[in-house]
């Protein structure tokens, strides 16, 4: 299935919607200068397993990569798509990733 992922600066999110325009879920972050910390994704129920989270995922790191911004990954769910595609590790603020 594919999404289309559009960042509404306004509410402080990201929002992946279908084909249709239907909502499937959105990744809230807050911004303070070049620091992003994203908070918290949520995925609606019609949507989970489907590649909701991981397109708003990669949109909103591919976001922080092209805007010079350091990610801080509050959310559960980012921090563990990050342990997946460590080629954003560049990004995240070393503090916050846990140590395995």
């Amino acid at each position: 299935m594919e999404f289309a992922v559009t960042d509404v600066p306004e509410r402080e999110r990201f929002e992946a919607r279908d084909e249709t325009g239907e909502l499937a879920g959105v990744l809230t972050y807050q911004l303070t200068g070049t620091v992003v910390a994203y908070t918290h994704t949520r995925v609606e129920p019609a949507f989970e397993g489907k590649g909701a989270g991981s397109a708003l995922a990669r949109a909103a790191m591919d976001d922080a990569r092209d805007r010079g911004r350091t990610v801080v990954p509050i959310c559960p769910f980012v921090s563990g798509w990050l342990d997946k595609h460590p080629a954003y590790e560049p990004l995240v603020a070393r503090s916050t990733r846990k140590i395995k």
